[in-house]
């Protein structure tokens, strides 16, 4: 991929036009040239053929525009397409969270206060924290749609948490510690039923319902 890069900028060069048999002969004994040149589209490379370019042959491609410089290891790192996210790390984060969505609190499927014919649909996103030393790093978290939509935890600053923190009275500030030391929130006796509650089907809430009112 990096040697079809500097190959057509510098031998071939943007808005100019190359064939199968010139990047051949250009990578004699590389199995697939054609492909490692699509390899460059995810990082931003433009380059056409007669299905995009109607003015070219079969044989003939245009490189249109060049992309991230893949040569340069940094910038190749900070643009490489992100794997998607699994579903057992989706399973872990959902879990992690209490399935709440991290940024207003609320479970899935319950209704939002201000608007009871919306319900909530959680899903796992990814978001950028800000170290107190001013590092970032990527984590996954758990956010309803709504607060998904309105990039309300876009990113998220240790400084900021900190700050919230301190202004938390002496017991709060020990409760928290608390849960930190843990790994996980505290939750109370009608926190727990309520979210082993919300995760019953809808045939399996009605039927704790009926037994409810009995």
């Amino acid at each position: 991929m990096i040697r079809g890069a500097l190959w057509l900028v510098q031998e071939v060069g943007e808005g100019n036009t190359f064939t199968k048999e010139q990047l051949r002969d250009a990578f004699p004994g590389v199995s697939q040239a054609d492909r490692r040149l699509r390899d460059l589209r995810p990082y931003g490379w433009v380059i056409h053929t007669n299905t995009e370019d109607a003015s070219l042959m079969a044989e003939d491609q245009r490189f249109v525009e060049a992309g991230v410089p893949v040569w340069d290891p940094a910038a190749r790192r900070a643009a490489a397409p992100r794997k998607a996210i699994t579903a057992k790390q989706i399973q872990a984060v959902l879990s992690r969270d209490d399935y709440m969505c991290t940024v207003c609190g609320i479970g899935s499927a319950e209704p939002y206060l201000d608007d009871s014919n919306q319900t909530a649909v959680l899903s796992v996103t990814r978001r950028t924290s800000v170290l107190l030393d001013g590092r970032e790093e990527e984590l996954l978290v758990t956010e309803c749609k709504r607060c998904r939509a309105g990039g309300g935890g876009q990113v998220v600053r240790a400084d900021e948490a900190l700050a919230e923190i301190k202004n938390l009275d002496p017991g709060d500030q020990r409760r928290l510690a608390r849960w930190a030391e843990r790994g996980r929130r505290g939750s109370t006796a009608l926190e727990r039923a309520w979210n082993a509650y919300r995760r019953l089907p809808s045939e399996a809430q009605e039927e704790v319902r009926n037994a409810l009112d009995a």
